[in-house]
């Protein structure tokens, strides 16, 4: 199927409308050849340019696939974004050439690069310079953040480039340029170098007790406040959460109807939980967000072609949805020793793809709330069966917050989460 007026060459696949006015949703279209999982690569790429989608569309006959997205930027997107965000969603689209369908070459990794700064320390230091990172269309993969006695921090940012350019003397020089402007004379010293078997040794994070992974990692949230995790009046009307599948609308396909509060990232977490249970989507509709809420109504099959009249499946399917849009990130504050430390959790693609933005998200935070973070990790554990990508953040207890107190640590826990899920 090609959709009339269709792509035809690679230049063609994605076009990007803009707004006739500011603050409406500009229109994105993809339009390609199919592959498993494109459309949560689609949407993963969005989110990670702090897009929100107001409403979309899909349809696909399993060989060319179309999508129509209306998008909202958070703030102005400039002509620059737009040329790096058709870029990224062309790099994930098959190519329309023919051998496509004969061989499919695995994607190519991108190098790592290690950059290494030493730099006085100051309240949303961090946030700041993952601000920047992002900015030059810089994507964090490791972290690692100390800080030293003599108030100094020294940063280890693990970082591959989006626009495959970083090998460059110029690009380098742009980065530590940009960083040297954020961070003034407290900087003493950037340096910007390919990763070598440093990168390796920082692949996995310090080892939590059972105790904390048992309550981190637990499938349900539970609505006794004195928990870490405690419901606040947002995470409660999440559980309103509303999956029902019909098999008698279509000959060849099972639909699927979502009824549930929005939240940033909600199209993602769908798309990449059905990604991950080899789920083929025929054609999908998102409406626009109605006091909170969206409906989505998306028509899917088996990897084997078949529509999914297995109760058992059906089940799986809903329960793992339900889950997965209720609780796409944990959030919970805990003791470390005698320090204080947040720690934030979100699960891996089977395909390897961490969530976008977590990290700056959480610096952005905790920048909000005027807390300085002593110590800083991020790495990726298995645990409850799948893998997960857990960032530690050790806060200084020289703040505005008496971080022993419980009303100050729901505190920082619900404006942490409420900055996730873009509420």
């Amino acid at each position: 199927m090609r959709v009339p007026g269709g792509a035809g060459g690679d230049d063609d696949v994605v076009q990007i409308k803009e707004a006739s006015k500011s603050g409406e949703p500009f229109v994105i279209t993809v339009n390609c050849p199919d592959k498993t999982g494109l459309a949560c690569d689609v949407f993963r790429i969005i989110l990670d340019f702090g897009l929100s989608i107001a409403k979309g569309d899909i349809s696909t006959d399993g060989i060319w696939c179309y999508i129509v997205l209306w998008v909202i930027p958070h703030s102005t997107l400039l002509a620059t974004s737009c040329s790096f965000l058709k870029d990224r969603l062309q790099s994930v689209c098959p190519p329309c050439s023919a051998s496509f369908y004969l061989v499919q070459q695995p994607p190519r990794s991108s190098p790592v690069y290690l950059l290494k700064f030493c730099c006085l320390d100051r309240k949303g230091l961090l946030h700041d310079v993952t601000k920047v990172l992002s900015e030059l269309e810089l994507s964090i993969q490791k972290v690692k953040v100390t800080t030293t006695p003599d108030g100094r921090v020294l940063d280890l940012f693990f970082i591959t480039d989006n626009i495959e350019l970083l090998h460059t003397r110029k690009r380098q020089d742009e980065t530590c340029e940009r960083l040297n402007n954020v961070l003034q004379d407290s900087c003493v010293s950037c340096e910007l170098q390919l990763a070598g078997p440093e990168y390796e040794c920082n692949q996995g994070i310090t080892s939590l007790s059972p105790v904390l992974a048992e309550e981190l990692f637990q499938c349900e949230l539970s609505d006794n406040e004195r928990r870490s995790q405690a419901l606040s009046p947002d995470m409660t009307k999440l559980k309103r959460t509303n999956v029902i599948i019909d098999n008698s609308l279509s000959p060849a396909h099972t639909l699927i109807q979502i009824h549930c509060a929005d939240h940033k990232g909600l199209l993602y977490d769908i798309m990449r939980t059905l990604k991950d249970m080899n789920i083929k989507i025929s054609y999908g509709r998102f409406s626009p967000n109605t006091k909170g809420y969206r409906d989505l109504d998306i028509f899917i099959q088996q990897k084997d072609g078949k529509k999914i009249l297995d109760s058992g499946k059906q089940s799986a399917l809903c329960s793992r949805l339900k889950q997965e849009m209720l609780h796409p990130l944990r959030v919970m504050i805990a003791n470390r020793g005698p320090d204080t430390e947040l720690l934030v959790a979100n699960p891996v693609e089977l395909s390897g793809m961490g969530r976008p933005r977590v990290f700056y998200d959480v610096t952005y935070a905790l920048k909000t709330l005027g807390i300085c973070v002593f110590s800083a990790e991020v790495g990726r554990c298995s645990a409850s069966a799948r893998e997960w990508e857990v960032y530690r953040f050790l806060l200084d207890e020289n703040c505005e917050f008496h971080l022993t107190s419980v009303a100050a640590r729901n505190q920082i826990v619900d404006r942490v989460r409420r900055t996730l899920m873009g509420w």
